[in-house]
């Protein structure tokens, strides 16, 4: 018997002995343990970690007893195997499918279903759809903490982390309930800490309404339940629908930054966007030309195509060009018969306004591509004012609520999907459009929900959701080199599928040049998601670090009395792209995360890349704050290497051992409303 066997057979012992409810939380710390584990729950016989109502009955109640097919699946992701498990009532037609994903570069596995009706006639009502329902085994007894964070509200504390420990026998609740996945309350990732030192990190892949139940269900044992929100569906004969995505990542370690680390790196190889095979940087951003400088609003009805493409020669003029120019809300019809005339009034109208624009958007699109840049344009399809021309012209394809002036653009209408997606792949190749930014300022939930009916309760917003990737999909395909920023007031569609296609180049909408916000927002961020930024609306260097991100929106003025300095400009584009590989490396935070939004306290993190053997420590001191000098202690160092410190705003260098630094050291700021750059690189090793 070789050592494999004698594995599997051990574990399959204390499964017969119920010493755990799935393989020991010890024992899956590599890719190989993950796989194995979901080879082990989705194999035959046994009861799949997902579960459903049908007909009224528990899915554990009768699934094994269906009939089952299992089959690997071709791969063209590297470092991903897939697999499909089938589960088919012969009663009634419905076919269950899971798509299983195992990489082989972590201790990582995802999964989604798809509901098929077989036969020729309606199934009975599919309910609650849990696309995980299992219990894990912790490595011990002791404290169960869940790490999660806020969702976006316009708030200084966006994305806030939530940390708590949950006590044995209580269910903790995490919830979207408005239609958009980021929204408010809750980021659809959190990492659940066990007894052992390991735990897991959660995605929830759905964006639209959501739920995960994590509860301690005694000590030694974690159940965790995550779906779509309502669901009381019935499938027509040949109907098909999709569940959300779920992925969990293992992690064993002492600090749970162990485990976002390890997410954050998962979530560049295998969430997010590539081009010929490699993860997208993501741009330095500026000249978003119909946005004032200072505030953030947007100036429409003012724009021309002249100004724009002026704009863009006079960043050229003077090396400040950035890598992409976008332009935002207003640049279409603005005449909707019976509107005020504003960009908001008009949403629906995708035709560009001939008189500012005579040559459509070409012409800017040229001068951004002359001067070197990237161009993208901005669109919101689905909020539809019902004067603009797609409401007069397709009422059919709108969703409406009483009392409420905006309709939502139904993406689960086939015709409503295909004109979507035939229009905007016209309009980027017509226009010369490089990236492009979809927004979405509207709660879409109670349109889906006032749309359902009885029997169908849930399936409005599963056909706008497989809408919207099918869209983006498609214009991912017909584009292979194209970004999406995703905008959604903001940060508030932030999800696993969504990051597949796409990234927030604009994380909140919460007050455009209040700096300590633009800290806070990218300081919670950084937990799981290596990609998003905020807008810089200065050259001031407390401004613009704490803009700092994978990305940045240079939005200050470069003509007249409120223009930046040239020189300042030139030092700011440099400082980015110098800083910005760090962003894609591994975090540490180094102060306080409950009472991070406070005036009178210190934000400090640190950006690590171990490979490399550099990083940087960024510190602020906010204006209140009364200490001087604060510890800190980085993480992810090599204890035996010398590293250099270069202290950017004192100019001076220092050399440390990665021990001394790890131990913890103090860092100053004589000054209030201020901040403080370390950055280091490994420069040797200490004697062995």
């Amino acid at each position: 018997m070789n050592k494999t066997t004698i594995r599997q057979t051990i574990i399959a012992l204390c499964l017969f002995a119920g010493l755990g409810a799935g393989l020991r939380a010890q024992e899956i710390v590599s890719p190989a343990d993950a796989r194995q584990w979901a080879e082990q729950h989705f194999a035959r016989g046994k009861t799949p970690p997902f579960s459903f109502l049908y007909g009224g009955k528990k899915s554990d109640n009768f699934i094994r007893n269906w009939q089952y097919r299992a089959e690997r699946l071709a791969s063209d992701e590297p470092d991903a195997e897939k697999f499909l498990y089938t589960y088919t009532d012969r009663s009634s037609g419905l076919e269950v499918r899971c798509t299983v994903t195992c990489f082989t570069d972590f201790p990582a596995v995802d999964w989604v279903l798809h509901f098929t009706n077989t036969s020729g006639k309606n199934t009975p009502l599919i309910e609650q759809v849990e696309v995980i329902n299992h219990a894990f085994a912790a490595g011990g007894e002791g404290k169960y903490v869940l790490h999660r964070n806020r969702g976006s509200n316009y708030g200084k504390d966006d994305f806030q982390p939530v940390d708590a420990e949950v006590p044995v026998g209580k269910t903790v609740r995490i919830e979207q309930t408005r239609g958009r996945s980021s929204d408010m309350s809750a980021l659809p990732f959190f990492n659940i800490e066990m007894p052992g030192s390991r735990g897991i990190v959660a995605a929830v892949g759905w964006t639209g309404s959501w739920f995960a139940d994590v509860c301690p269900a005694d000590g030694k044992t974690l159940s965790l339940k995550s779906g779509m929100g309502k669901m009381r569906i019935t499938l027509h004969p040949a109907e098909s629908m999709r569940s959300p995505r779920i992925s969990l990542l293992f992690w064993k370690g002492a600090d749970r930054m162990e485990g976002h680390n390890r997410f954050r790196r998962l979530v560049t190889a295998h969430y997010s966007r590539k081009i010929d095979g490699k993860p997208v940087e993501y741009p330095l951003s500026g000249g978003a030309f119909d946005h004032h400088p200072k505030s953030g609003d947007v100036v429409c009805g003012t724009l021309t195509a002249d100004f724009a493409v002026a704009l863009v020669k006079r960043h050229r003029q003077f090396d400040i060009v950035p890598e992409l120019f976008w332009l935002d809300a207003g640049w279409y019809r603005l005449d909707t018969e019976g509107e005020d005339g504003t960009w908001l009034h008009n949403i629906g109208n995708w035709t560009i306004d001939p008189v500012r624009f005579p040559d459509g958007l070409r012409p800017i699109a040229d001068a951004a591509h002359d001067a070197g840049a990237k161009f993208m344009v901005w669109f919101e399809p689905e909020r539809v004012r019902p004067k603009s021309e797609i409401g007069l012209a397709h009422p059919e394809w709108l969703l409406a609520v009483p009392g409420r002036e905006s309709r939502v653009m139904n993406l689960g209408h086939p015709e409503a999907l295909h004109w979507l997606t035939e229009h905007v792949t016209d309009f980027i190749r017509k226009e010369g459009i490089d990236y492009y930014r979809q927004d979405c300022n509207i709660d879409p939930l109670p349109y889906w929900d006032l749309n359902d009916a009885p029997d169908r309760v849930g399936m409005t917003q599963i056909r706008h959701i497989e809408g919207l990737y099918a869209f983006w999909d498609s214009l991912l395909t017909r584009f292979p080199n194209l970004i999406i920023d995703n905008c959604a007031s903001g940060g508030r569609r932030l999800d696993i599928e969504t990051n597949l296609r796409s990234a927030p180049f604009w994380s909140s909408d919460y007050v455009f040049d209040e700096p300590d916000g633009h800290q806070c927002h990218t300081y919670g961020l950084n937990f799981y998601l290596p990609v998003h930024g905020r807008a810089a609306y200065s050259t001031d260097r407390y401004m613009f670090r704490s803009s700092l991100g994978a990305t940045i929106v240079m939005n200050w003025s470069v003509a007249g009395r409120d223009s930046e300095p040239v020189e300042a400009i030139q030092q700011r584009m440099k400082e980015f792209k110098e800083l910005r590989p760090c962003f894609y490396g591994d975090f540490y935070p180094l102060t306080d995360t409950k009472n991070f939004t406070g005036d009178a306290v210190w934000l400090a993190y640190q950006m690590n890349r171990p490979a490399e053997g550099d990083g940087f420590i960024l510190a602020f001191r906010r204006r209140n704050s009364p200490d001087e000098s604060i510890p800190v202690r980085p993480g992810g160092l090599d204890a035996r290497a010398i590293y250099e410190l270069f202290y950017e705003d004192y100019g001076i260098r220092l050399n440390r051992t990665g021990s001394e630094l790890m131990q913890g050291f103090d860092i100053t700021i004589p000054e209030q409303q201020a901040s403080l750059m370390i950055h280091y690189r490994k420069v040797g090793n200490t004697a062995p």
